[in-house]
């Protein structure tokens, strides 16, 4: 059943004088008379009966709570609406954006795929990215998506996987703790806060043991819910992390970040790109793929 709306045109100078808190400024934006926005506004308050939507001021008007409580509505509605009609009419009969449905790991897309989609954007106009974050497995995801990005390479039926960074894992550090406390040699982390991520509790038993240190100890270690925390940990001087190369390689281009060790690493799963086979297929996913594989390859700047 369709919902009865409310005048267009009401709803139009209701919103204008609510946010002017005048039914003159309100008049002077819709370039119509204050007779007119002040006819508008009662029509709206007869068609959605008590209570009232302003309370009129000697210089201007007010809004009641219930007034306020429907401009919190209106308002953003009719700014979708005046955000889309701009949009049909720039683009001139151009075709419609393609939309591509992405889902990818929620540390990958914050430290690396984020800060790259502007570059996407600019040499493909055409595609609209959605871009949501989950770790969940593929085949436990419940929406349908174009390009599902995880580590692997892994087996999926209905997939084909396509590489797009190598990775491993290895120390980092703020400049600045390095100097206040020297970090030369492993032994020296017995001087430092060793961050640790929950999720991954052996990463710098793995790592100690890889540099023939398994028995060092730090001077103190705190433990974070997720990587990007660790990682902004160790960008904000509060210890040293094992984090993976790849998502932070423009942090350490910066110099926002230093891997002290980098010859010593610990393996990590790459990340791939998974593309579902069978027809139809958006044929986007291939182009941002490819995209991905060489954004991974690429040293240029970031916006």
């Amino acid at each position: 059943m369709v919902q009865p709306l409310p005048p267009l045109n009401a709803v139009r100078a209701f919103v204008a004088a609510a946010r002017h808190g005048s039914f003159k400024l309100a008049a002077d934006q819709l370039g119509v008379t204050y007779g007119a926005v002040s006819r508008q506004v009662a029509l709206l308050e007869q068609w959605l009966g008590r209570p009232a939507l302003f309370r009129r001021l000697s210089r201007g008007v007010a809004l009641t709570l219930e007034g306020e409580a429907l401009l919190a509505e209106f308002g953003p509605a009719l700014d979708r609406i005046g955000a889309a009609a701009r949009t049909h009419r720039a683009r001139k009969g151009a075709p419609a954006a393609t939309i591509l449905r992405v889902n990818a790991l929620a540390t990958f897309s914050l430290r690396w795929l984020l800060p790259r989609l502007t570059l996407f954007r600019t040499v493909h106009p055409e595609i609209e990215v959605r871009l949501t974050t989950s770790n969940e497995p593929i085949d436990a995801l419940r929406d349908d998506f174009d390009v599902v990005i995880r580590g692997g390479p892994d087996t999926f039926h209905g997939y084909t996987c396509h590489l797009i960074a190598e990775e491993y894992r290895l120390p980092l550090c703020s400049p600045a703790l390095l100097r206040q406390v020297a970090l030369d040699v492993p032994m020296d982390l017995e001087r430092h806060t060793l961050l640790h991520v929950a999720t991954m509790p052996k990463l710098w038993n793995g790592w100690l043991i890889t540099a023939g240190y398994p028995n060092l100890q730090p001077a103190a270690g705190l433990t974070l819910d997720h990587f990007y925390l660790a990682i902004q940990a160790a960008a904000d001087g509060l210890g040293v992390a094992i984090g993976p190369r790849t998502l932070v390689s423009d942090d350490l281009r910066a110099g926002r970040l230093v891997a002290p060790f980098p010859d010593i690493s610990l393996p990590a799963r790459a990340y791939y790109a998974y593309i579902p086979e069978g027809s139809p297929t958006n044929p986007s996913g291939n182009i941002f793929r490819e995209w991905l594989a060489e954004a991974a390859t690429s040293r240029a700047t970031l916006p």
